[in-house]
């Protein structure tokens, strides 16, 4: 098959035929059909994040299931499915206690002593948060995948994946968003656009989103924004403030970035709660002004939305079919696999909310 191998830190991937091993036990080999391009993507081709090298990136994406290994019952060859970062094992005490997203169970994987899934002239591939979705099959634990409905169009569902399930999962699952609240959201690309159509969905009276492109601002307002601030227009906190007549209600850090984390939580209303959903870099610290934890605001993080994908990737099909779900809209452009380093610069500018590979049939 083929895949776009990562092997050096901010050189361009190469398109590369590489050899794929049959599915062994519990494990699924899926015919990708789409895989969105990704912030997360990005932080691990520039660095900011390191990586087990080489790799094949990718994880937001949607297929149909090739074949089955053993002991799955799960799916079938045929089957539709979208694939998702956070595979649970089902066992330990995350996954016993509803908090799936946070399992780091190893047996996932396949044992360092077993032929790796992926290679290229017999040396192991890494694959991405297990998936590797930029190649044209993929080979993973059955617990990395849901079955979806087969009148979803797949280019849309594998947006579901990641962006969008860690978008209104943050809303939905992290922060509990109440109806009638007021909602702030801090960046408008694909996970800030997720956030504010999860808290249009979760019934939110005021949405503002946050961003310094103008174009992003008035998309958001499709996916339900009630106001928009540019933050180039001055402090983007007072803006808020202003707008709010003191604060909102809840935050959401869609960016990763130290000043705009801090800005969340400057924005709340007392009692209020910041969710900082980007992946800020390592290193650095996040500071808030201590006093205001006597006034009961909050900050904390989320992990892909605090899924339970199998439960809500479906759900999130359906609101998509029934018109809540505004997908159609963040798609900014269809590209092929060769396409991928172009994909990266467009998002390293700010010019797109995503860019999706689609394979061949």
């Amino acid at each position: 098959m083929k895949a776009a191998v990562f092997r050096e830190v901010n050189k361009p991937m190469e398109v590369e035929d590489v050899d794929v091993s049959k599915p062994g036990a519990r494990e699924v080999l899926i015919r990708t059909a789409a895989a969105g391009v990704c912030h997360s993507d990005l932080h691990f081709f520039n660095g900011t994040y390191p990586g087990q090298l080489p790799i094949v990136l990718g994880h937001e994406s949607a297929g149909i299931v090739e074949q089955v290994g053993k002991d799955v019952a799960y799916v079938k060859p045929g089957d539709h499915v979208i694939t998702c970062l956070s595979v649970f094992c089902g066992t330990c005490e995350y996954c016993l206690t509803g908090h799936m997203s946070l399992c780091q169970e190893p047996s996932l994987r396949r044992p360092s002593d077993h032929e790796p899934r992926i290679s290229k002239s017999g040396a192991k591939l890494n694959q991405f948060a297990n998936l590797g979705s930029f190649a044209e099959m993929m080979l993973v634990h059955e617990h990395a995948i849901v079955k979806i409905r087969n009148d979803m169009p797949l280019d849309r569902a594998a947006l579901i994946g990641c962006g969008v399930m860690t978008g209104v999962g943050a809303v939905i699952h992290t922060a509990d968003v109440e109806p009638g609240s007021t909602v702030v959201v801090i960046g408008a690309g694909g996970i800030g656009l997720s956030c504010i159509n999860g808290a249009a969905i979760a019934g939110a009276g005021r949405i503002i989103a946050v961003d310094v492109v103008p174009s992003k601002l008035e998309l958001a307002r499709k996916f339900g924004a009630t106001d928009v601030v540019n933050a180039k227009d001055g402090d983007p906190v007072a803006q808020v403030q202003q707008l709010t007549d003191g604060g909102a209600h809840f935050t959401f850090e869609a960016i990763g970035l130290k000043a705009t984390a801090e800005q969340a939580f400057q924005m709340l209303r007392r009692g209020g709660t910041a969710t900082i959903i980007g992946m800020i870099p390592p290193g650095q610290m996040v500071a808030v002004h201590g006093p205001e934890f006597l006034w009961e605001k909050k900050l904390q993080g989320s992990m892909m939305g605090s899924n339970r994908f199998r439960v809500d990737m479906p759900r999130l099909v359906d609101f998509y079919l029934q018109g809540k779900l505004h997908l159609d809209d963040m798609i900014s452009r269809r590209i092929g696999l060769k396409d991928v380093n172009d994909a990266f610069k467009q998002m390293e500018k700010g010019e797109v909310a995503r860019s999706v590979i689609v394979f061949d049939s």
